[in-house]
């Protein structure tokens, strides 16, 4: 197994090392994050933890991915 492996084990094993919200809260809070984002501010600030819980797990990371996509194409349009 090569050190980067390792690394990514023991990631998924002890979590971020910093404060992460659980999944509940992601999707209740990531429209504000995205909007947040999209719109320049630090999202982190307001919504601390997301970052963290984006990272690790591929499911909210995957809906983040999804809406930020969605707001951008919605945006581009609205000019």
């Amino acid at each position: 197994m090569s050190d980067q492996q390792l690394r990514s084990k023991l990631h998924r094993l002890l979590g971020p090392g910093q404060p992460e919200i659980i999944c509940e809260v992601c999707f209740d809070e990531l429209d504000h994050y995205v909007d947040l984002e999209l719109a320049g501010a630090d999202p982190e600030a307001a919504i601390p933890g997301m970052r963290a819980h984006l990272n690790g797990c591929p499911a909210c990371a995957e809906e983040h991915q999804s809406l930020t996509a969605l707001l951008r194409h919605e945006q581009g349009h609205a000019l």
